[in-house]
């Protein structure tokens, strides 16, 4: 099946500049936004079940790839969170006409309770969030507190580590200017607001974003409508047939239309 060709938002000053590459599909309802994770890609196979059942139900839907993903391109090395918290908030500035339900995989839970945190109180404030295996704080707690202290020193020294990948056959460039940036968005340590209900899908097979990340979000998120859906097999990825139903039905239920 031939694949649908991105449309393109530009963004950026000078060496900061990038054309985001993005995928939209007309709808009613609060628009759906996807929020992938580190080094995925709005193709891939959750995003892929969102956008059918977006189609399915004639919801809105909207997906993209952060500056050096995807079909966006670029050096993924160049960048860092603050340009891909940038660039949701630049997609949802420019093509949400309404408040969105954020939808965040990973890294992309973090970038959306973060743009939830920038945007409370304005009049594109999300209507909802539905996280999958969130990774907050991840390039603190879950890399550099995790990495043995010959890692540590060679990002100090050299600037990047090549960490192998289990995902990709190229090695994930894990940068200094990564790890010393998502310092200044760290989130854990005081109370998380949101301003709307939050609905959190967390493999208990996780290796990479340990089930107790969710617990520990949960306790942060004192003010919000909070519901946990801990799966006992679920791996990292949660794209299993029951996964994905999971997650369509956490996205259906959350973003009803008014």
């Amino acid at each position: 099946m031939e694949r649908d060709a991105p449309q393109w938002l530009d963004l950026g000053e000078g060496a900061d500049r990038r054309k985001l590459a993005y995928l939209a599909q007309p709808g009613d309802g609060a628009p759906v936004l996807w929020l992938g994770g580190f080094r995925s890609d709005m193709r891939a196979t959750k995003a892929e079940a969102l956008a059918q059942w977006a189609r399915l139900a004639g919801r809105a839907f909207l997906r993209f790839d952060y500056a050096g993903h995807g079909e966006t391109g670029g050096d993924f090395a160049r960048w860092t969170l603050s340009h891909w918290l940038e660039d949701a908030l630049a997609m949802i500035a420019a093509r949400c006409g309404r408040p969105p339900v954020l939808v965040g995989s990973s890294m992309g839970g973090w970038i959306a309770l973060l743009a939830a945190r920038k945007l409370l109180g304005t009049a594109l404030a999300p209507a909802g969030l539905v996280l999958i295996a969130p990774a907050v704080d991840f390039s603190e707690d879950l890399m550099w507190a995790q990495m043995p202290e010959a890692i540590r020193q060679t990002i100090l020294r050299d600037g990047v580590w090549l960490r192998p990948s289990e995902y990709s056959p190229d090695p994930t460039p894990i940068t200094r200017a990564l790890i010393e940036d998502g310092r200044r968005h760290l989130m854990f340590g005081s109370e998380i607001r949101t301003g709307c209900p939050v609905h959190i899908l967390q493999g208990m097979a996780d290796p990479d974003v340990p089930w107790r990340q969710a617990v520990k979000l949960v306790e942060h998120l004192a003010g919000d409508p909070v519901l946990l859906t801990l799966i006992k097999d679920g791996d990292h990825r949660l794209s299993t047939p029951g996964d994905i139903a999971r997650l369509t039905s956490a996205v259906a239920g959350i973003t009803a239309p008014a």
